[in-house]
C-alpha cells in the first residue's frame, strides 16, 4: 500500500470529477476561461497523474470569445457508460449581477483522449450540471437552479430532468429534488446508486474558506433526500491551521479492489509570515487544486476516514505503484508539431496566423495582437503556476518600431491582475526592457525612465522569472550566461483568487509568454525555449 500525498493535482486544477473504466482513472477538472476546455488526468493508482486530454479545443465546441474573467467551462463532469466517455459542461458568459448567463452541454467520446464530439445543448437553466446513468439505461441531468429575484436566494436547489439520448435533448419536466442544508449556496450535484440508495453529493458554503462538500441520500430519484447525519462530509472550515484549506466540491469512486474515495478541491495559502495583515485565512496563489481522502462505509452513509477534514496524507488503494514518464520536461525546445498540452491561450484557439511552430522551425512564432487586458484576441500562451518555488524561463527575438509593439515573460491571473518583463520600444532609446505591473487595474511603469536599453548587436533577450514562495523577482540576460535581477520585489499573493477585488474569482496564477501589438503591424516575436522547473527548498 502506497502513501499518497495532498493534492494529488497541484496548481490550478478545481472542481474534479472522478470516473473509473476498469482499472483506469480519470479526473475532470474546470479551466474556466483557459483554452482548450477542460482538463482531463489520468492514473492508475490514484496517486501518479497525467494529463491525458483537453477535449474542448475546437470553436464548435467552445467559443468563449468576451467571456469575462473566470467565465467559460465551470465544472466538469465525467462518466463512462454504454462504451463510451461522456463529458457534461458549462460555459459561463456572465458572472456577476442578478444573472449568470450559462449553457450547459454534452460531449462524447469512444476513447478518453480522441476527438470528442460536437456538443448537444442541454439547458441554460443554471450551473455544475452532472448526467447520472440509471441501471435502467435512463438518463437524467441534475444541475443547480438559478434564481436571479430580487429577494431571493440566488440558488434555488438542485433540479432534475431525463435526458433522451435518440432525441438528444431534455424531455419531460423538471424536478427540484433538494434545497440544500442551512449551509447553503448549494451547488456540484452528484448522483449515485449503491445498494438501496441514491446518494446526491452537492458542493455548498461558497468557493472560499468555507467551502464544504454535502452528501444525502433517499430510496427514490426524486427525494425527499435525507442528510448525512454528521455533515458536512468534507471541509475544512473548521480548521484553520489545517494546510488543505477550502475543502469541498467533491467526487467519489469506488476503486476495482472494493476501496472507497474522494476527490476534493482544495487550496494552499502561503505561509502567515509570507503575506500582509489580512481578515481571511491568506492567499492561494497555486489556485484551487485537487486532493484526495479515503471513504469507510457506517450504516450505508460514506465517512471520510480521520474526520470530515482534509488530510495531507493519506493511504493509498491496495494497488501497485504506476508511475509516468513526465508529460512536460522542464525544457521545451519547440521542436514539436504540436504545442505541449500544459499551455493554454484565453478564450479561443489560436490558428497558425497567431501562433505558429512552423514558420520559424524550432521557435514558438507569436504575432502580436491585443493587449493583457483584452477579453478577445490576446497573443498569450501560458501554463500553470505548480509549485511556491520554481522558475520560469524564455529566450526571445523581438525587433518592435512602436511603442505599442511588446513582446515577452508574463506572470497572469486575469486580465486585471498581472506582471510582464517585455521587449518594447521608445524614442529615446529605441529597442528597450521594460515592466509593466496590472494591480486590480490600476497600471504602473516600475522602471519608467530607467528602462533597460537592448544593445544594437542583441537579437535575442533571455527572460526569467524566480517565485520564491509570496515574492517573485524579474531577471534578464544579454548573452544567456550573466544574468540582472531587477531589483523590484512583487507579490505573488496578488495573483490569488482571494486578493482580487470583487470576488467571484476561480482561477490561478499562469506563466507564459505573450506578444502584443496594438499598432495592428502584427509583428511577430520568435521564442526559442520555454523552461518551468520548480525549486526544492
Amino acid at each position: 500500500m502506497t502513501t499518497i500525498q495532498n493534492p494529488i493535482l497541484t496548481g490550478f486544477n478545481p472542481d474534479p470529477s472522478i470516473c473509473r473504466v476498469d482499472e483506469d482513472y480519470y479526473i475532470a477538472v474546470s479551466t474556466f476561461e483557459w483554452f482548450p476546455g477542460v482538463g482531463i488526468y489520468h492514473s492508475k493508482d490514484l496517486k501518479n497523474w497525467r494529463l491525458i486530454s483537453r477535449p474542448l479545443n475546437r470553436l464548435s465546441q467552445l467559443n468563449m470569445m468576451g467571456n469575462p474573467d473566470s467565465g467559460g467551462v465551470w465544472a466538469p463532469q465525467l462518466s463512462y457508460n454504454d462504451g463510451k466517455f461522456w463529458l457534461i459542461y458549462t460555459d459561463v458568459k456572465v458572472v456577476n449581477g442578478q444573472w449568470k448567463d450559462c449553457h450547459n452541454y454534452l460531449a462524447t467520446c469512444n476513447t478518453i483522449n480522441g476527438e470528442w464530439s460536437d456538443p448537444v445543448y442541454l439547458n441554460s437553466s443554471g450551473f455544475d450540471p452532472s448526467l447520472f446513468h440509471e441501471e435502467d439505461g435512463k438518463k437524467y441531468l441534475v444541475n443547480m437552479l438559478w434564481d436571479h429575484r430580487v429577494g431571493n436566494h440566488n440558488f434555488y436547489g438542485i433540479v432534475l430532468q431525463e435526458y433522451d439520448q435518440q432525441q438528444q435533448k431534455l424531455v419531460g419536466k423538471s424536478e427540484v429534488i433538494f434545497k440544500g442544508t442551512d449551509i447553503k449556496l448549494t451547488e456540484a450535484p452528484h448522483l449515485y446508486h449503491w445498494n438501496d440508495y441514491y446518494y446526491l453529493l452537492t458542493a455548498e458554503g461558497g468557493t472560499k474558506y468555507e467551502h464544504t462538500a454535502t452528501i444525502a441520500r433517499s430510496k427514490n430519484l426524486r427525494g425527499p433526500y435525507e442528510v448525512h447525519p454528521e455533515n458536512p462530509l468534507i471541509s475544512s472550515w473548521s480548521n484553520p491551521r489545517n494546510p488543505l484549506q477550502k475543502a469541498g466540491h467533491a467526487s467519489i469512486v469506488q476503486t476495482h479492489t472494493d476501496e472507497w474515495f474522494l476527490v476534493h478541491l482544495t487550496g494552499r495559502p502561503l505561509p502567515k509570515e509570507d503575506q500582509p495583515v489580512l481578515s481571511n485565512r491568506g492567499y492561494c496563489p497555486l489556485g484551487r487544486e485537487t486532493a484526495i481522502q479515503r471513504l469507510e462505509w457506517k450504516d450505508d452513509w460514506p465517512y471520510v476516514v480521520g474526520g470530515n477534514q482534509p488530510s495531507f496524507e493519506i493511504d493509498g488503494p491496495n494497488i501497485d505503484e504506476v508511475i509516468w514518464d513526465k508529460d512536460f520536461d522542464e525544457k521545451d525546445d519547440f521542436d514539436s508539431k504540436k504545442l505541449n498540452h500544459h499551455f493554454q491561450s484565453l478564450r479561443i484557439p489560436l490558428g497558425e496566423d497567431i501562433v505558429s511552430l512552423k514558420d520559424n522551425p524550432g521557435h514558438l512564432r507569436i504575432y502580436g495582437k491585443e493587449s493583457l487586458t483584452s477579453k478577445f484576441t490576446q497573443a498569450h500562451i501560458a501554463r500553470r503556476w505548480q509549485h511556491f518555488n520554481f522558475t520560469a524561463e524564455t529566450k526571445v527575438s523581438f525587433n518592435p518600431n512602436t511603442f505599442q509593439q511588446g513582446a515577452g515573460l508574463v506572470n497572469y491571473y486575469n486580465t486585471q491582475n498581472w506582471t510582464a518583463l517585455h521587449i518594447t520600444w521608445n524614442e529615446v532609446n529605441g529597442r528597450i526592457l521594460d515592466l509593466i505591473t496590472c494591480d486590480n487595474f490600476s497600471f504602473e511603469q516600475p522602471l519608467k525612465g530607467q528602462e533597460i536599453i537592448v544593445p544594437e548587436h542583441v537579437d535575442y533577450v533571455h527572460l526569467r522569472v524566480d517565485v520564491k514562495t509570496n515574492i517573485y523577482q524579474y531577471s534578464y540576460s544579454f548573452d544567456g550566461k550573466k544574468w540582472t535581477t531587477i531589483p523590484i520585489e512583487l507579490y505573488s499573493y496578488k495573483l490569488s483568487d482571494d486578493y482580487i477585488h470583487g470576488g467571484g474569482f476561480f482561477t490561478g496564477a499562469f506563466v507564459g509568454m505573450q506578444c502584443q501589438d496594438t499598432s495592428g503591424q502584427n509583428l511577430h516575436a520568435d521564442f526559442d525555449y520555454f523552461i518551468y522547473k520548480e525549486i526544492k527548498k
